[in-house]
């Protein structure tokens, strides 16, 4: 009998499976699964498409003493698990209850609703911990099968008499267990196909973000106005399949390419709530629906959109705006190639300050540091990035933010002085990029105490750190170590970086704090007269370094006390 009963619900289940296989085929189900932010709508929409998975289930199943073993949980349970407990609630409500209503009165007919939405519910809980699982197939058929338990308990408690409940069980428990366990699996495994496709689409969307950049590098060096905007919202509009693209400062639009071009004039003021908001608060925004943007223009075609800030250090000071013409198709794809470029407009637009402030401030120390900023290194990084991004997507991520922040920090105008550890996070981010790109010919070792107590100079440590790695241990065949560390007392902290590079020689050694030697000095000759001109002569570098053998650095950063070094 229980063979019987479990081919039968095999091939039940088996029809379930079927149509998620055809479901996940289909567009509107796809950009359902598929969406960052699903609103209350989309969740109405997931429900009854789970509960009617739900209704199948029933009428696909086979009567046996008075009940019926089902597929029902199959619809019901992934739909929580891919919708949370909203979905999970209300699908179970309509699969519950309509197996009550079809039976009322029945054997099992009350705890078989119960079950069911009790089952949604469990379901809704588990989806941010099944997100977080990385074997997704193994979470969902263990969980699936322990919902079948739970059922198989409230129809003992439930159903009456007891002793025709727990004959109901022996006879359906098992089958039902397993075959409804492994049925969960592999629709979440269909589901979890879609998403797969949409890392694959996300990788090659990483890669335009990177070609785009590459494009527009030359326009935003040159600024954030009108020209430079249209330039770049045209590149962007030809390499992408939005309908419109638009950049605004804080206070109007400074262009607009494609579908509005009509009403959204350059120069205008902004026409859409949304953008004043995004402003406003500095964080993306998502318009699903065409009142959801605000625009004045009663004609205008555009439905959907993400706006997401711009910004220059902590300040917002413009938007980039991608639209379409189809409500609710903003997928999460889109948003993260958005804010890729936004994160890269917004470091190019400070790349922009560099010549701006290169040409006001010439003998800046600061700005002495920064104009050695080399582009080779920034091209090498995107080069790497490029090569990464369909091998390893999330270390391309990863690369790219480190990129954004290393930029940031070396061309803001910033504090007087900073946290070590902010400088040591600056540091980082450079020789993440760089160890990706050299491997195991750069090893990186940090000994920083988390508790140190250390203001210094913005840009103080870098360019030692990188003439370490530039000029040490690269300039070897096989590559070597630096080694950072930072030693604390009560007066002073001793910052020391140690390679095992090529080294110098006593005469290269004894000539680098010449007026007139060569650029590859420049670092370490600025550092050295920041040094000198801030804490002192006695605080200036102090160098040791053996030709074949490698190079440490030392400087001393004394301690402030009532404003004063002490």
């Amino acid at each position: 009998m229980l063979l019987i009963i479990f081919k039968s619900l095999i091939n039940r289940v088996a029809i379930i499976i079927l149509l998620a296989f055809f479901m996940s085929k289909i567009g509107l189900f796809r950009k359902l699964i598929s969406k960052q932010d699903i609103n209350v709508k989309d969740k109405i929409l997931l429900s009854f498409i789970f509960g009617i998975y739900g209704i199948i289930g029933t009428y696909t199943g086979i009567p046996i003493s008075g009940a019926i073993a089902n597929a029902r949980v199959v619809g019901v349970f992934v739909g929580g698990l891919l919708g949370g407990p909203f979905v999970g609630v209300l699908s179970g409500i309509i699969a519950g209850g309509h197996r009550y209503l079809i039976d009322i009165g029945g054997f099992t007919a009350f705890a078989c609703a119960l079950s069911t939405l009790m089952e949604g519910i469990m379901a809704g809980f588990l989806k941010k911990r099944m997100e977080k699982y990385e074997d997704k197939l193994a979470f969902s058929l263990i969980t699936g099968m322990a919902a079948e338990v739970l059922q198989m308990i409230i129809i003992l408690i439930f159903a009456k008499p007891f002793s025709k409940a727990l004959s109901l069980v022996k006879i359906i428990g098992i089958p039902m267990i397993i075959t409804n366990g492994i049925g969960i699996a592999v629709f979440i495994a269909i589901t979890d196909s879609i998403f797969k496709d949409l890392e694959t689409a996300a990788a090659y969307q990483a890669q335009l973000a990177l070609r785009i950049a590459n494009k527009t590098l030359k326009y935003f060096r040159k600024g954030f106005n009108e020209t430079t905007a249209y330039e770049t919202a045209t590149i962007i509009k030809e390499m992408t399949n939005v309908k419109a693209v638009s950049f605004s400062n804080r206070e109007g639009i400074l262009a607009h390419v494609g579908v509005g071009e009509d009403h959204h004039f350059p120069g205008s003021p902004i026409k859409t709530n949304l953008t004043r908001e995004t402003i406003k608060k500095g964080k993306y925004s998502v318009a699903n629906f065409q009142d959801e943007i605000g625009c004045e223009n009663e004609n205008c075609s555009l439905k959907s959109a993400i706006i997401v800030p711009l910004t220059e250090g902590n300040k917002v000071i413009g938007t980039l705006k991608l639209y379409k013409t189809e409500e609710n198709s903003i997928t999460k794809v889109e948003k993260e190639l958005a804010l890729g470029l936004a994160q890269i407009f917004s470091t190019q637009i400070e790349l922009s300050k560099v010549d701006f402030q290169r040409e006001m401030l010439v003998k800046s120390e600061l700005k002495a540091l920064q104009a050695q900023i080399n582009p080779h290194f920034l091209f090498n990084a995107i080069n790497t990035i490029v090569s990464l991004i369909r091998t390893q997507p999330d270390n391309a991520r990863n690369l790219l933010i480190h990129l954004g922040n290393y930029f940031r920090n070396n061309l803001q105008e910033g504090n007087d002085e900073v946290e070590l550890h902010k400088e040591i996070e600056n540091i980082n981010s450079y020789l993440e990029i760089e160890k990706a790109r050299f491997g195991d010919k750069l090893k990186i070792i940090y000994n920083i105490p988390e508790e140190i107590d250390c203001l210094l100079p913005p840009l103080l440590l870098q360019p030692i750190v990188e003439n370490a790695v530039k000029h040490g241990v690269l300039e070897k065949i096989e590559g070597g170590t630096v080694e950072i560390t930072a030693i604390d007392n009560e007066i002073e902290t001793e910052l020391i970086v140690k390679d095992d590079g090529v080294g110098m020689s006593p005469e290269t050694l004894s000539s680098l704090f010449n007026e007139d030697n060569n650029s590859d000095s420049i670092g370490l000759n600025n550092v050295n007269s920041r040094l000198k001109n801030k804490y002192g002569k006695e605080y200036r570098l102090k160098i040791d370094s053996k030709l074949n053998k490698g190079t440490i650095v030392t400087m001393t950063i004394p301690k402030k006390q009532r404003g004063k070094f002490v």
